[in-house]
């Protein structure tokens, strides 16, 4: 399963002349603070994980301070554009680049938009995208949020199914599968559901379009991708420097980044090479050509 997902993390910085730096909600610390947004598209498959491409988000008060723009290099052809946007062009170049992969992963930001899961739909590629639990579909005829819907479901409406290997084992959850309608090219939509073994309080919400005959279990597998981003930047960050730099430019944040990105590909790779299959076993392919990206960034 060769899945691309989509994320952003916080650069945390104490000035305020480095290129797009604001107040601004940061994950990386949990709460606002002042930080550069770096939105990341992720490429994740069997044989590992590692970071396809990225883009440094550009707030409207900085894409209308002409004096701060050219302070900070930034060229004049970078306009303001959300963070749904960003996803979107990212998942373009890597389609037009060649990069093999069948879904689409990510959270709320991304899963609420509607145009990127249009664009999806149009390009013949699957997704599980996350939604609030103020998203409204149609159940039972009327609309209704969807934390209203995992409410009224009876209990033989959710089994256990494991999302895939954490760190204390099986991500195990209750999930459940409701159908949306079909969408052309004999695809579907459906509305996943999911909450806690333990605490069915907690739950979590996704909508999902993937060609019709599509089981849950893997729907399920695809959900559990989403980690691999968060995964993916815990380990760039450790091992590669991702959040170590201290330049002020613009280029330099991409420079930076991409050459932190190229070394976290090659030990993904090399890691990859290591566990590979002993020679001989022609029904592998090699785990290399699984994960290089058919594209170069400048």
């Amino acid at each position: 399963m060769r899945c691309a997902t989509t994320d952003e993390t916080g650069f945390l910085k104490k000035g305020t002349k480095s290129a797009s730096v604001q107040r601004q909600y940061c994950g990386t610390a949990g709460r606002i603070e002042r930080c550069q947004i770096g939105v990341f598209l992720t490429y994740a498959t069997r044989h590992g994980r590692t970071f396809l491409d990225r883009e440094l988000y550009l707030p409207q008060a900085w894409a209308a301070d002409q004096q701060r723009r050219t302070a900070a290099g930034m060229p004049p052809a970078v306009k303001f554009a959300t963070k749904r946007v960003l996803a979107r062009r990212m998942g373009e170049r890597a389609q037009q680049a060649g990069v093999p992969f069948r879904w689409v992963t990510g959270d709320e930001v991304y899963g609420s938009d509607s145009q990127l899961r249009s664009w999806l739909e149009k390009q013949g590629i699957s997704y599980v995208l996350a939604v609030s639990a103020q998203y409204q579909v149609w159940f039972e005829g009327a609309r209704r949020w969807v934390a209203e819907i995992a409410g009224r479901l009876p209990p033989l409406a959710w089994q256990p199914v494991s999302a895939g290997a954490g760190t204390k084992g099986a991500r195990l959850y209750n999930w459940a599968l409701l159908p949306l309608g079909a969408v052309a090219g004999q695809r579907q939509r459906w509305l996943l559901l999911r909450r806690n073994l333990s605490a069915p309080q907690e739950r979590a919400y996704d909508v999902v379009s993937a060609a019709q005959q599509t089981p849950l279990a893997e729907m399920v597998r695809v959900a559990g991708t989403r980690w691999a981003t968060e995964e993916s930047f815990q380990s760039a960050k450790g091992t590669v420097g991702l959040d170590h730099s201290e330049v002020r430019s613009w280029a330099g944040w991409y420079r930076h980044v991409t050459l932190a990105l190229l070394a976290h590909a090659y030990l993904t790779v090399t890691r990859a090479h290591a566990v590979a299959p002993a020679e001989g076993d022609q029904k592998k392919t090699s785990a290399s050509a699984r994960l290089r990206p058919k594209t170069s960034y400048r």
